[in-house]
């Protein structure tokens, strides 16, 4: 049920990162959905949300063991490189599929996974969702 949660939590992050980083018309970092509708809309974001935690469980782990040493060079920032990256990833392929996330650039990119890394941060920790359940 957790993930579940955290999935919803990272489709409305997604969300609101798309009304802040988000461009004028379509430049920048947006959404472009299923179909014309709200649950169009929504089905996009949470399967989008979907695809960037498989990105980020698979490739994300990879890329970060190796750029291991770089992240202790950077104390950390290069991290903002790599979440850039994988957005990146996750709207090559969402490109392919014919809907989803669109980026119009690299460094787009690593603005929107800032903030949403932020965003979904404070909201999981508002709703205790990255506590691990306690065991009885």
């Amino acid at each position: 049920m957790r993930s579940f949660i955290r999935v919803l939590v990272s489709a409305f992050a997604l969300w609101l990162t798309t009304l802040i980083v988000g461009g004028p018309g379509e430049h920048g970092f947006w959404i472009a959905p299923l179909a014309d509708d709200n649950w169009g809309s929504i089905a996009t974001f949470v399967l989008v949300a979907l695809l960037f935690g498989l990105v980020n469980a698979t490739l994300g782990r990879v890329v970060r063991f190796i750029s291991f040493p770089l992240y202790v060079l950077t104390l950390g920032l290069f991290g903002l490189i790599v979440n850039g990256l994988l957005i990146w990833v996750v709207a090559w392929i969402s490109e392919l599929a014919g809907f989803g996330l669109r980026v119009d650039g690299f460094w787009w990119g690593v603005l929107g996974a800032l903030v949403l890394s932020i965003l979904s941060g404070i909201m999981n920790a508002l709703l205790g969702t990255r506590k691990k359940p306690r065991e009885s």
